[in-house]
């Protein structure tokens, strides 16, 4: 037992070697375990998104929905807790989880549906809930999040390798945690449905079960000091900040002036666009942070609310905003996608855009100002062609943003 970087474990030391998790690049972390310990796994169960997925040979693959849970997650999730059920002192549990993994891990509490689950889910994603907020919720109608997969594998030692997909890679907020000590309670969710003005339209079955935890009714998350965590190690593998130096190290090679701005970027969509957007100008105008030709670099997960009827995700609508910001703006172009492939409840990972985006659409009949409005952005970059569609690409760590800038014409 070493750090939290690096454990070493005896084989001698376990009889049974199991693999649970969820996520959007989980099925490639399984199949990475599976090239290393081979048959050495007794079994193994994982939900991942539909599509993103891999050949396995002993860990079963279960493809389920996302970002709002289904059926197929919750049949997944109840196959996982069986696997769980029986495990002892001597078993050694590999818990592989990535972005996603909350709403792949969907075990509502008693006398919670499932469909009361997606429903509170819908509410906090278009009402611009943060990932913190939405997974305080989460983990108190849950039997499965805020550190109670770890309950469920308790005496086993459990070994968890995550890709995280949070701002500051919070260990209780990846996946909402289900092998971490939960920091958040009852009282703290109710208070997220108060922010939001959602306690009139969650389902009553939600609402009673946060009073009853309240009034202590119903046992909390586990917590720090809970004996259940005594042999449980949480290993973060890879990270937003991994990414945006691989960034970094490409454009380099390509000879680029670079910079990383920051892996925490987190706020209104639009109003990240704005930010990026000046620092853009002041780079063309007086060479800072960093001189042309400029690679300027930034990654973190921006929130959008909801208030038109249109089609998007956050980086569609940073990118819309940050093309309205840009009108005119020579040499430059800003990309926002995100890592996953997938942006919002489309086909997108994001959009790529210029200082001539706004005048392009303009002069075919499209008013970006109006499809912003409307939360449109995938239309409004499908109709002009510059969505940015790159398929599943089975990993999750946050989005990132690349705004290049052009070296100064001579002469």
């Amino acid at each position: 037992k070493t750090d939290t970087d690096c454990i070493e474990i005896n084989m001698k030391d376990f009889n049974r070697i199991f693999v649970v998790g969820a996520g959007k690049a989980t099925a490639l972390m399984a199949k990475a375990l599976e090239d290393i310990l081979g048959e050495y796994i007794t079994a193994g169960y994982i939900n991942v998104k539909y599509g993103y997925t891999t050949k396995l040979k002993k860990i079963h693959l279960n493809e389920a929905g996302h970002p709002i849970p289904d059926n197929n997650g919750l049949e997944g999730s109840k196959a996982i807790v069986s696997l769980l059920s029986n495990t002892n002192e001597r078993d050694l549990v590999f818990c592989l989880i990535s972005g996603g993994g909350s709403a792949l891990l969907p075990l509502p509490a008693d006398n919670i549906t499932l469909a009361e689950k997606q429903h509170i889910t819908q509410l906090l994603l278009q009402c611009g809930a943060d990932i913190q907020e939405i997974n305080a919720v989460r983990k108190h109608i849950s039997k499965i999040k805020g550190g109670q997969l770890a309950k469920l594998a308790y005496p086993a030692t459990v070994i968890t390798l995550i890709l995280s997909d949070v701002v500051g890679d919070r260990l209780d907020t990846i996946a909402s945690g289900p092998t971490v000590p939960d920091n958040t309670t009852f009282e703290e969710a109710w208070r997220v449905l108060e922010k939001y003005n959602l306690l009139d339209k969650a389902p009553e079955s939600i609402l009673r079960r946060l009073k009853e935890g309240i009034k202590g009714k119903i046992p909390e998350t586990p917590k720090e000091n809970d004996k259940i965590f005594k042999k449980v190690y949480n290993i973060i593998i890879g990270s937003n900040i991994i990414a945006l130096k691989a960034v970094e190290h490409q454009a380099r090679k390509m000879g680029f002036n670079t910079i990383i701005l920051t892996s925490a970027i987190e706020g209104e969509a639009r109003e990240v666009a704005k930010v990026l957007s000046a620092i853009a100008k002041e780079c063309v105008s007086t060479g800072n942070p960093v001189s042309p030709p400029a690679c300027i670099i930034s990654g973190g997960e921006t929130t959008v609310t909801i208030k038109g009827k249109g089609k998007g995700g956050r980086n569609q609508e940073l990118c819309l905003a940050a093309a309205i910001a840009m009108r005119g703006l020579k040499n430059v172009v800003l990309l926002s996608a995100g890592t996953d492939g997938t942006d919002g409840p489309t086909d997108a990972a994001g959009a790529i855009v210029d200082g001539t985006t706004f005048n392009k659409a303009i002069s075919l009949g499209i008013d970006p100002l109006i499809y912003l409005k409307e939360n449109d952005s995938y239309h409004f970059f499908n109709k002009i062609g510059d969505l940015l569609i790159t398929g599943p690409t089975n990993t999750n760590v946050m989005d990132i943003q690349i705004i290049l800038v052009g070296a100064h014409s001579k002469g």
